[in-house]
């Protein structure tokens, strides 16, 4: 069931659209802000609430890489894997990342800090090697920065 506020936050995108459900996306974003992620559960009241189908609001949700559709950790970390990155040390930096972290590509940390996720291309390309954690982008990356970084985030 969604909650009064996300119900509030949905209709507050919603006006700004001719149909309800062209919505979709800032529903999941809103639903996600709350909870962390989207769960199957929550598709099915966004598409109620929006008057559509659940299948149309997965398609939505799991073509966008930024709408987690299983529980993440409480900082989310997605390391480009963009060819720019791979030039310039993607795979050094995400063989740093896995080791020091414990967990694989798509994993989340058994203390639930961290899930370590891919992603396309962050649009830095010239200040590659990058990811972003939570949100904030972290530019021309190395061996050394990455440890520094990890800290910044309890």
């Amino acid at each position: 069931m969604l909650t009064p506020e996300e119900q509030r936050e949905i209709e507050e995108e919603a006006a700004h659209f001719p149909l309800r459900r062209a919505a979709s996306i800032d529903a999941l974003r809103v639903v996600q802000k709350h909870r962390g992620w989207v769960s199957d559960d929550a598709v099915k009241d966004i598409a109620a609430f929006l008057d559509t189908s659940p299948d149309d609001i997965d398609s939505v949700a799991t073509f966008y890489n930024l709408i987690f559709r299983k529980p993440v950790g409480r900082h989310v970390i997605m390391v480009c894997d963009s060819v720019s990155c791979w030039v310039m040390g993607y795979e050094g930096l995400r063989d740093r990342l896995k080791s020091r972290l414990g967990i694989e590509m798509g994993q989340t940390t058994s203390d639930g800090r961290f899930t370590l996720l891919p992603v396309v291309c962050l649009g830095a390309c010239d200040r590659a090697p990058t990811m972003i954690v939570d949100g904030q982008l972290h530019a021309n990356l190395d061996l050394e920065t990455i440890d520094r970084i990890l800290e910044r985030y309890p």
